[in-house]
């Protein structure tokens, strides 16, 4: 009796094979056993493959969002995905900028050069910010308040910002926003507070620090207002400033908020700087931030 053998093959990586035959035999049998422990370890291959891909592709998002969420600040080497690393500037003569010596002084010094500009502001209380302090009055002509109604301003944590991000404030308005006749500066939070469990006597960095700004909408002297989320034209990853930078599409207000950016990092007044180029979530907004004691700078 002749014998025929079946074998049909597995539909996907790891599934059993299906197998028949007319006839059984002690050879088949023993062929047939082969076959199964072969397939079994060829299962517990892919099995373990799988997982241990599995297991690095969870890693590789971790590390992404971990970056995303922190924006990679922490430490410029380790925490910030391959691509922001490119976007890192570390200049010879980084502790000459603005940036560098607004981190840099302490609470007394800060508020020392407050009052020197004669700038209007109050002191504030404020878990987990080095000097805080909330402005009572515009910068240079310029006001920055949040995106809230007027009568929520007073009272809104949102409201409060550390001192060293308060001078950094002055200069872009001096040096950047009067030229470019912006009188208005409408952010979506400085301080966010931390958690409840934050110590009181630790300083925190960037939004719950204080040293940051969500800028969202620049008014202009003739009431046009220029908005990230919708003037920007930005694509993630493009490059912000430079050669081959531009918006897409090239319009006016594009141009300019573009010009905004480049010419504040220029100037090095903030040690980081964050667009709709560089995620998602910063679709509709700067993230401009004084980072103390770091020697390089962000732009992306």
């Amino acid at each position: 009796m002749r014998r025929a053998i079946v074998l049909a093959a597995a539909v996907c990586a790891g599934a059993a094979y299906a197998e028949s035959t007319t006839t059984t035999t002690s050879t088949h049998r023993s062929s047939k056993s082969k076959s199964k422990s072969k397939s079994r370890s060829r299962s517990r291959s892919r099995s373990k493959s799988h997982k241990t891909k599995h297991k690095h592709a969870h890693a590789r998002m971790s590390v992404h969002a971990s970056a995303t969420i922190d924006h990679g600040h922490d430490d410029k080497p380790d925490h910030v995905d391959p691509l922001a690393k490119t976007r890192f500037t570390t200049p010879p003569d980084a502790t000459d900028s603005p940036a560098y010596h607004y981190g840099s002084l302490s609470s007394e010094k800060c508020l020392a050069e407050l009052d020197a500009r004669k700038i209007s502001y109050k002191r504030e209380t404020a878990r987990g910010v080095a000097t805080p302090v909330r402005l009572t009055g515009p910068l240079h002509g310029v006001v920055f308040h949040g995106d809230m109604a007027e009568k929520d301003r007073a009272n809104s944590p949102h409201e409060i910002a550390d001192c060293a991000l308060v001078l950094a404030l002055d200069d872009f308005a001096a040096e950047i926003l009067v030229p470019h006749d912006i009188v208005e500066v409408k952010h979506y939070s400085m301080w966010r507070p931390p958690p409840e469990s934050w110590p009181a006597d630790q300083i925190a960095k960037r939004h719950p620090g204080a040293v940051a700004i969500d800028a969202a909408h620049f008014v202009k002297k003739d009431g046009t207002v220029l908005k990230v989320l919708d003037d920007f034209h930005g694509a993630i990853d493009d490059p912000t400033c430079g050669p081959d930078a531009a918006p897409h599409p090239v319009t006016p207000e594009a141009t300019e908020l573009r010009a905004i950016v480049c010419e504040t990092a220029a100037k090095r007044i903030f040690n980081v700087i964050l667009t709709p180029d560089y995620n998602y979530e910063h679709r509709n907004h700067f993230h401009m931030e004084v980072t103390s004691g770091v020697k390089w700078f962000l732009l992306h």
